[in-house]
């Protein structure tokens, strides 16, 4: 039986090009139309695993999904980055004159606003998802509208790429997070890279004694983000991920780190996905 996959979003968005790329394409994706659908199939085990995007490059952090991650107690048991390109499709035998709508996600017309200043009688129009606005214009034969997206939703859906890479910044990347409901770390031990939460003592020097601990024990530390802890104001969680060549380095400071922080929490150690 093929592995079942949840994605966030429909079938050939960049989540489904993730899934594809991460474990092949012996899988069975499932749809999640949001990313609290796509934690749900998780803990209701419609899904085996589920791809996330976590931050991108022109955005930042989807904050929200740290959360989603820690209040469910998901694993990240791995990690993709996906350069971004933004197609420009529709049904065939089109022409980009004959185009006077396209639907999309709001970043996606955002990260492609410069190319359409060219074409003002193109009527932007945002949507859910990318993908979605592909398959819709196809089972309906649009005509005239058309959708930007990953082109292997124009393969899927038979659409015609009427413009490649028309985004406004080439260097647009997502990280993407692999997520489980089972703790997997016991069976990482080639890891080399890991997504840890603590919280401190408002005490001066907490933070930075902490960060030194990581030094001192040979991780890179390779992001760090913020989140208010809502039941307590003006207290902070971090959401932090380090890198490391020893797993004996990360051993210890994660036993160093949990006598130190007020909570401490591994959300998952993994093998770095940037190359």
């Amino acid at each position: 039986m093929n592995k079942k996959i949840a994605i966030q979003g429909a079938e050939g968005s960049n989540h489904h090009k993730v899934a594809y790329d991460y474990y092949g394409a012996n899988i069975a994706i499932v749809e999640c139309m949001s990313f609290d659908a796509l934690v749900a199939a998780l803990l209701d085990n419609t899904c085996d695993e589920a791809v996330m995007a976590l931050e991108n490059t022109i955005a930042g952090s989807i904050i929200p999904n740290y959360a989603l991650i820690d209040q469910n107690n998901l694993y990240v048991s791995g990690e993709y980055y996906l350069n971004i390109h933004h197609h420009l499709m529709a049904l065939p035998n089109q022409k980009l004159g004959d185009i006077v709508e396209v639907c999309s996600h709001p970043m996606a017309l955002l990260q492609c606003k410069e190319y359409f200043k060219k074409y003002p009688q193109i009527r932007l129009v945002e949507d859910v998802d990318t993908a979605e606005v592909a398959k819709r214009i196809a089972k309906n034969k649009l005509k005239g509208v058309a959708a930007i997206a990953p082109k292997i939703a124009a393969d899927i859906f038979g659409l015609e790429v009427l413009a490649d890479d028309i985004q406004t910044i080439n260097s647009n990347a997502t990280r993407f997070v692999i997520l489980k409901t089972k703790d997997a770390e016991d069976s990482e031990k080639s890891a080399n890279k890991a997504s840890l939460k603590f919280t401190l003592d408002h005490q001066r020097g907490s933070l930075a004694a902490l960060l030194n601990v990581m030094s001192d024990c040979n991780l890179n530390l390779t992001k760090i983000q913020s989140l208010p802890i809502i039941e307590t104001p003006w207290k902070y969680a971090f959401f932090v991920d380090v890198t490391f060549e020893n797993y004996a380095d990360y051993q210890k400071a994660k036993s160093i780190i949990a006598i130190m922080a007020d909570e401490f929490k591994i959300l998952g150690a993994y093998k770095n996905g940037k190359l």
